[in-house]
């Protein structure tokens, strides 16, 4: 099939990109504090902090962590946070002091902290006190040796700071007791970093910029290995796509979405520091009310999100009177954009919902809808530079337009490998460095693409991967249960929802027992909402599991 170019289709933005255009994310942040220097850079809970101050407090950050944990080139270190001025300090001082970053989901469980710490060899874990009774149930069975843990409030202005930090550890009780031998407070780390000296480190692009993880098909976490060039090059890809639209230094970003998932990260933190744009940091979004009331009067001028945070702002009576009139773009992704919520989006804010599509391991951009777009057209619109699509059958062959098969990416986004695991890599990565995603997709004469179904059994919860081989795996240790399966069912609130389908070894068990079991040991979204007892699971000749028949069932 001919390949179908970018170029065609949007005018002003480049066939290709330079992936080299930056020596590192070092370079790319150095370079916005020359050209923005005073200008905010994020803010959260009314306090900002411009681009020279993120300059002097990362640069406090990574003389502490060389200094005095004496952490090196290439250690790993870990981030345990949601969105809070914290972070952003925290991870571009790893990144100057050559560390790779290892982003962490701060709901985890212990079981899944200790996965993640131990597969990545993180030394080190900046940690928001919240979680750290989690951290303190594991860290003894990990390679962590040291951590630096900090409060919500502490990067706000001093009055602020107290009392926030006082109401969500004292009146709503959020902070459970914890003790971890020899933790920094993170507002120590940066005074003492600020009395030492920083010694410059030599960051290239094929260094490891971030370790990100994702699930697979085995049901463990991998660790997406991202380069310093893998992000440069989705930044210049992002940063082509968006710049005709773009009034760089001026720009403002809601960022709701969790900076340690790689479609915040990317999209948000890293494209609109580049840019100079302000990150508005949602610490909480689930707090639709409060974080409504956040964004009323900011001019703001782009917001990402997935299909249930757009449900969920469209369903907050408040929400029709933001200011939408500095709004040159919503952005969603991580899931599918429902067709009735980009028509909704569109009729309260007069914008489209552009869908865009992206995976972990491609840092994590491929595909983004025209700006242009007048609305929402259910595609997730069309290659951005510098990437090749391909759409191929069972056999590896190209199939025609119009026709389904799976979508294949080649770019120089593409992760290196995931982290130690050779034989996981060569599932997805061929000889000539075509990921193969394992989602069926599309493509139209136009170029642009569309996904029609998955081929992997993954389920997909309110933009998050779940899959079923964890479940089971942590349902199955029930003592009460023989045989498990989990599939996905849709949800009208998060896209899909996790069911399991049980053969009872102890007739006793119930339904509410097996997810109460489930709740204790994973994440929320992970947890099965829905439990169908049978007396034996489908399988086929050899004994697998057919969870296609599950989902037919359901379905049906």
């Amino acid at each position: 099939m001919e390949k179908i170019w970018l170029k065609n289709y949007q005018t002003g933005v480049p066939e290709n990109i330079n992936p080299d255009a930056y020596s590192s994310m070092n370079d790319v942040l150095a370079q916005s504090v020359t050209k923005f220097g005073e200008r905010p850079c994020f803010e959260n809970m009314g306090t900002q902090i411009s681009f020279r101050e993120l300059d002097e407090l990362s640069l406090a950050f990574a003389a502490y962590l060389q200094n005095k944990l004496d952490l090196r080139k290439g250690d790993r270190i870990a981030i345990m946070m949601p969105n809070v001025l914290q972070y952003p300090i925290a991870m571009f001082g790893a990144l100057r002091a050559g560390l790779t970053v290892v982003n962490v989901n701060p709901m985890y469980t212990a079981r899944e902290l200790k996965h993640q710490l131990n597969d990545s060899g993180a030394k080190a874990i900046v940690i928001i006190e919240n979680f750290a009774g989690t951290l303190e149930e594991t860290v003894s069975d990990t390679p962590i040796e040291h951590i630096v843990t900090t409060a919500i409030g502490d990067m706000l202005n001093p009055l602020k700071r107290f009392l926030v930090n006082f109401v969500i550890k004292h009146v709503k009780k959020m902070v459970p007791d914890f003790h971890l031998t020899g933790a920094r407070s993170f507002r120590d780390a940066l005074a003492q970093g600020k009395s030492c000296t920083f010694k410059p480190v030599e960051v290239n692009g094929e260094d490891i910029a971030f370790l990100q993880y994702t699930g697979g098909t085995t049901g463990v976490a991998k660790g997406a290995v991202l380069t310093h060039k893998n992000i440069i090059a989705n930044l210049e890809q992002s940063s082509a796509w968006l710049k005709p639209s773009m009034d760089q230094g001026r720009e403002v970003i809601v960022t709701a979405l969790p900076l340690y998932h790689i479609f915040s990260l990317t999209a948000n933190c890293l494209t609109f520091v580049k840019l100079g744009g302000l990150n508005y940091l949602i610490t909480n979004p689930r707090d639709m009310q409060n974080f409504v009331k956040e964004i009323k009067n900011l001019k703001f001028t782009a917001i990402t999100g997935v299909n249930t945070l757009f449900n969920g702002l469209l369903n907050t009576e408040s929400f029709k009177d933001v200011d939408f009139s500095h709004l040159k773009f919503a952005l969603g992704g991580g899931m599918a954009v429902q067709s009735s919520v980009a028509e909704r989006w569109h009729e309260i804010t007069g914008k489209p919902l552009l869908e865009a599509y992206g995976l972990t391991e491609t840092s994590p951009a491929v595909c983004i809808n025209s700006l242009a777009l007048e609305k929402y057209n259910g595609t997730i619109g069309l290659p951005i530079p510098s990437t090749e699509i391909s759409i191929r059958d069972e056999e590896g062959k190209e199939v025609g337009l119009d026709e389904a098969g799976e979508l294949c990416v080649r770019g120089p986004q593409v992760m290196r490998e995931y982290w130690q695991r050779q034989e996981e890599t060569d599932k997805v990565l061929d000889k000539d460095r075509w990921l193969y995603t394992g989602d069926m997709a599309a493509m139209s004469a136009e170029g642009y693409l569309r996904i029609v179904d998955r081929k992997k059994d993954m389920i997909l919860v309110s933009g998050f991967n779940v899959y079923p081989n964890e479940i089971e795996d942590v349902v199955v240790a029930h003592e009460g249960v023989l045989e498990v399966a989990a599939v996905g069912v849709p949800s009208e609130s998060s896209g899909e929802v996790v069911k399991i389908f049980v053969v009872k070894k102890d007739q006793s068990v119930t339904d509410k027992e097996l997810i109460s079991y489930a709740k204790e040991r994973l994440t929320a979204y992970k947890v099965p909402k829905f439990v169908e007892f049978m007396t034996e699971l489908p399988k086929s000749n050899v004994g697998k599991i057919l969870r296609r028949e599950l989902r037919d069932r359901t379905a049906a």
